[in-house]
């Protein structure tokens, strides 16, 4: 992929233009990254109120009602629902892992197969998380196996 970039004087509007044979997986996370560049999410330790960007979230998780951003030391509750946060990370290295959580891919370190077809995702920061059977394709397929 060729990249050109063009100064340009602060009186013109910044424009980005994307030529391509047409819309394939590379060009969608593509277009997704710029979307979300200055994108924050909202994230409450307590009385404290966080903004967080989506690239350092290991992990989206629902608990009892609750919902919380898991990032490398940090948890965070935020008042996002599931589906909101899965549209919000739509096209980039985010999946669903479960019923009740969305793992961020590109922070796994590795993965093995456990029982009854499920995976074991390791991440970054230590932690292991589950991968439901029904939900391995999807991870397989970000993972490119």
């Amino acid at each position: 992929m060729k990249i050109s970039i063009e100064e340009i004087p602060k009186s013109k509007e910044e424009e980005v233009v994307i030529r391509c044979h047409g819309m394939n997986e590379e060009v969608m996370a593509l277009l997704h990254k710029l979307k979300t560049a200055g994108e924050k999410l909202i994230g409450m330790q307590g009385e404290e109120i966080h903004r967080l960007s989506l690239e350092d979230v290991y992990y989206f998780d629902t608990v009892d009602q609750k919902s919380f951003l898991y990032c490398e030391t940090e948890v965070y509750e935020t008042k996002l629902k599931l589906y909101e946060f899965e549209e919000l990370a739509a096209g980039s290295h985010f999946f669903r892992a479960s019923k009740s959580t969305v793992i961020n891919a590109m922070k796994i370190s590795h993965v093995k197969p456990s029982f009854s077809g499920r995976f074991e995702a390791y991440m970054d920061n230590g932690e292991k998380l589950m991968v439901s059977r029904g939900y391995v394709p999807a991870l397989k397929k970000l993972l490119g196996l």
